[in-house]
């Protein structure tokens, strides 16, 4: 597998990206359009080539309506679309996967115009000046999106970019700041607050799943175990991943991590004792995401992760890919690599697991995520196989280390049920 050089045309679109974010970090109002004719350029012959150019147009000489900034986002969505596209057929043909299309359902996100009337302040003024007031002018737009079902999906995201902005503030202040995350964020709501973004369609699939491994994602406030395997249903080897998240509060990390997963003991059996897992009726969308139901599994033998790399991974399906999550930062392929991991670039290891940096390094063979971060590809170990050993991610799930790292979270619950009762 050789993925030393990026496809052609990556680099260049990414300086366009750079260019757009630059001129949100400063302000529409400052930044006079020179930043965003290259993004022009960038997408002429393509069929959103004129609105963007009269969008471009129109910002240089500061007129800037939402229907511009709407042709922004979705301009630099495209770019970093066709990036994405490009870095993923790259891994594809290097590990010869094979692909399945998306397929939208029919159910549609909501549009919503309070929603868009902030984003437009925040891109106007540039991040460079946030301060606490614009951030709290959020409130009440997000409190009024998570009344409804349809739109609490924008919510959580609008909810997520305030709390970091309001953390920041004021960002002119700061010495460096997260300049392409912020303008994903803001990208990806002001496409969400248009509406008629079809869901992934879905269908019921029966079968055994097969883990290859997990990744935990950390927040300040929740945490997300993310399982990726491989499904055998209906003839086909799928690949897929499923997902159970749960709310924290920042000072709960490593191992305590593990009992707040309490909720779903099947899953968390299955991950600890690399159990594989028999699913019956379970939702499959497709755009590879399982939704976990604990009533509808049932857990059999163990089943090694790195026997289910090599005997079904290489035949394995991957799912098509939503039109709203094709960026670069979401690539992460399962692979299995064996041989010395020296390299590969080895970064996102988890304090919740035993797999340490050392521990990699002096591994013979590695199940990971490949993922693309900062100009280059790297590997994310979910499990190793050094000597006659084989840690993973979630070995440490049940372990009594877990637990007694887990009193802590149990003292707070006491200490919060307390404080309720008063």
């Amino acid at each position: 597998m050789r993925l030393d050089a990026p496809p052609q045309g990556v680099e260049e679109a990414l300086e366009v990206v750079t260019g757009i974010d630059e001129a949100l970090t400063h302000g529409l109002a400052r930044s006079g359009g020179e930043r965003l004719k290259a993004l022009a350029g960038a997408l002429a012959t393509t069929p959103i080539g004129p609105r963007v150019a009269e969008a471009t147009e129109k910002i240089a000489t500061g007129s800037v309506a939402e229907e511009h900034l709407m042709a922004l986002a979705g301009g630099r969505s495209a770019l970093l679309g066709a990036v994405h596209d490009a870095l993923l057929d790259q891994l594809d043909t290097s590990l010869g996967r094979k692909r399945a299309s998306f397929v939208p359902g029919e159910g549609a996100s909501k549009a919503n115009e309070s929603c868009r009337s902030w984003l437009s302040e925040l891109a106007i003024t540039g991040w460079r000046g946030v301060d606490h007031d614009l951030v709290s002018a959020s409130s009440q737009v997000v409190e009024g999106l998570l009344a409804e079902p349809a739109t609490r999906r924008l919510a959580v995201l609008l909810d997520g970019l305030a709390a970091e902005l309001s953390a920041s503030s004021p960002v002119a202040a700061m010495e460096r700041l997260p300049a392409r995350r912020w303008a994903d964020l803001w990208s990806r709501a002001l496409l969400l607050s248009q509406g008629g973004w079809p869901d992934a369609a879905g269908e019921e699939v029966s079968g055994r799943l097969l883990i290859l491994g997990v990744e935990v994602q950390e927040h300040g406030t929740a945490v997300q175990v993310q399982v990726h395997g491989v499904l055998e249903a209906d003839g086909q080897n799928l690949l897929v991943r499923t997902s159970v998240a749960v709310a924290k509060v920042d000072t709960i990390v490593g191992l305590a991590l593990w009992p707040l997963l309490s909720g779903y003991p099947l899953l968390l059996r299955a991950l600890a004792e690399q159990r594989a897992v028999e699913v019956k009726g379970l939702t499959l969308l497709s755009g590879g995401d399982l939704l976990w139901q604990e009533d509808k599994v049932t857990l059999k033998d163990p089943a090694d992760p790195f026997v289910t790399a090599r005997v079904l991974l290489p035949e394995a399906v991957a799912p098509g890919v939503a039109p709203l999550e094709r960026h670069p930062v979401r690539i992460a392929e399962p692979v299995l690599v064996e041989g010395k991991l020296s390299d590969h670039t080895i970064e996102g290891l988890t304090t919740a697991g035993p797999v340490t940096a050392d521990l990699a390094a002096g591994a013979t063979a590695c199940v990971g995520l490949m993922r693309w971060d900062g100009g280059r590809w790297i590997l994310q170990p979910l499990a190793v196989q050094k000597g006659k050993k084989s840690p993973h991610n979630a070995e440490l799930a049940l372990s009594p280390k877990a637990t007694k790292a887990g009193e802590a979270v149990t003292v707070l619950r006491e200490r919060a049920g307390r404080l309720l009762r008063k």
